[in-house]
């Protein structure tokens, strides 16, 4: 079991997983995404090589429409 910590919650995941695929698995598009992994921002050319690893901190960022 690895435990992450997502937008200030914790987050548990059976297994390592690289954060392009993570990020897949909730169905979000990685063109209107940003993140922050470990207090550093990740560029989305380094998502598929990032690997998930026990205690890591990952904050999402999604736009949001409106007016």
């Amino acid at each position: 079991m690895i435990n992450l910590t997502v937008n200030g919650k914790p987050r548990p995941i059976d297994s390592e997983v690289d954060l392009e695929s993570y990020l897949v698995s909730f169905g979000l598009n990685l063109k209107f995404v940003a993140v922050g992994y470990n207090g550093e921002v990740v560029k989305k050319e380094a998502f598929s090589g990032l690997v998930l690893k026990d205690g890591d901190v990952l904050e999402i960022v999604r736009p949001v429409g409106g007016g």
